[in-house]
């Protein structure tokens, strides 16, 4: 007994004090303390005078670190408090995410309780080795017409969704949550205004196509290193998923709001800009996320993955636009004269590309393809001549084609917010359509 007691009072002499510091210096988003030491990543308390904050670790310079709260805070005083916390991320990795909206750390925005975790407490998602990937040979259907049978997607392809802002992109991305075929749809919302939020899930997504989603939401108003993870929380959400051997369809809108959020927290913390205001850190961080998905090994499912992508301006040479197309296996572009013309979904079939559709489509589906893209592409270069009165019929028998079927064209690529077209009725309609040119 009494040795007992010695070595008790020999671990309490011997156990360290609460590692502990000071704030000293605000500079913009971020949070300067000293007398602390933590990882990059790693998670400290801020006394302030409504209590304590979270904050994370986003960088150090000697035996200052730099640290950005995780939510916005008032009552920040000189000098006050910082104290070292274990918390970590940990997600409800179970089934009993379908049908949920989380935040990016997991927590229920839907007012429907707490999310009972499952086995799978544990989880962590790991990088595959790409030669352990399986190859993309499977056509996915996504309801909509226009790329079923002109862009086919592969499943497990990554393809980015260009556009400005007010053309229907998350109307697309809604419609293709209720026609895919895929087993589980995530859906990150980043940067989003509260009420897109809201009514993406109400009235576009819907009751029936949210029973078997995952809806990851981090508002514009969040913190930027929430909004840096609600992508990175999607991922992983998809990556579990992936992992039952499911099939996962990820929709991430945007990638851009990603890209502006590690652009603060660079800027913030001194990283220099290098284009266009971006650091080179956003361009570092941007294949690292979108590598992530794609299929996985034996065993595994796969991730197909739609990322939005702002055009500032409508201008497709944008930095973000303009790696991210370096990186994806495909691009749709959205049109706006399209969209102000009432063309929805407002996608320019000339400019869009799916770098996968000849391994996953038949040679017949391919040359029906290829062939609408010659007939719209001829009616779209004489289309000032046309419009002005100025073409003459009989110069070109593939223009005066092109004239007639425009209609036929236009009408093929068109669909409503609620209609599905699925894969075998979108291959017939584009056959009877390429039937009529020669």
């Amino acid at each position: 007994m009494a040795e007992r007691i010695k070595k008790s009072q020999r671990l309490i002499k011997d156990a360290k004090p609460e590692v502990s510091g000071r704030l000293t210096k605000v500079n913009g988003l971020t949070l300067e303390a000293v007398g602390v030491s933590a990882p990059l990543g790693g998670h400290c308390k801020i006394q302030t005078l409504k209590g304590e904050v979270d904050a994370e670790v986003v960088g150090f310079e000697n035996d200052k670190i730099f640290l950005m709260p995780t939510d916005q805070v008032s009552g920040i005083v000189p000098r006050g408090r910082v104290t070292t916390s274990s918390r970590g991320q940990q997600l409800p990795f179970s089934l009993n995410l379908l049908g949920r909206v989380i935040d990016p750390s997991g927590n229920p925005l839907d007012g429907r309780g707490p999310i009972e975790m499952g086995d799978d407490v544990n989880y962590s998602s790991k990088p595959i080795n790409p030669l352990a990937r399986k190859p993309i040979h499977n056509a996915i259907d996504v309801g909509v017409k226009a790329i079923n049978g002109i862009l086919t997607v592969g499943q497990g392809q990554r393809m980015g969704l260009f556009a400005g802002s007010g053309v229907g992109k998350s109307v697309l991305l809604g419609m293709m949550t209720k026609g895919t075929t895929v087993d589980v749809v995530v859906v990150g919302l980043i940067g989003e205004r509260g009420r897109e939020v809201k009514e993406f899930i109400d009235e576009i997504l819907g009751e029936e196509g949210r029973k078997r989603s995952v809806v990851v939401a981090a508002p514009a108003d969040m913190a930027p290193i929430r909004r840096l993870k609600g992508c990175e929380t999607a991922t992983q959400v998809a990556e579990y998923f992936r992992d039952q051997g499911l099939n996962v369809l990820l929709l991430i809108d945007s990638v851009t709001r990603y890209a502006q959020a590690q652009r603060e927290i660079a800027l913030a913390i001194g990283e220099p800009p290098a284009t266009k205001g971006y650091p080179a850190s956003v361009f570092a961080k941007l294949p690292a996320l979108i590598e992530r998905a794609g299929n996985g090994g034996e065993g595994q499912g796969s991730i197909t993955a739609f990322y939005t992508v702002l055009s500032e301006g409508d201008d497709m040479q944008d930095p973000i636009a303009d790696a991210s197309r370096a990186i994806l296996d495909g691009h749709i572009v959205l049109s706006r004269d399209l969209a102000d013309a009432g063309h929805y979904p407002a996608i320019d079939v000339a400019k869009s590309i799916s770098r996968v559709m000849p391994q996953v489509t038949s040679p017949e589906h391919l040359q029906m393809a290829l062939k609408f893209k010659k007939y719209l592409s001829a009616f779209e270069q004489n289309k000032d001549l046309i419009s002005i009165g100025a073409y003459s019929s009989g110069s070109n028998p593939v223009v005066d084609k092109a004239i007639q079927l425009k209609p036929v064209m236009d009408a093929y690529l068109q669909q409503t917010m609620s209609d599905v077209y699925p894969y075998d009725q979108s291959l017939m309609q584009l056959q009877a359509l390429t039937n009529e040119m020669p």
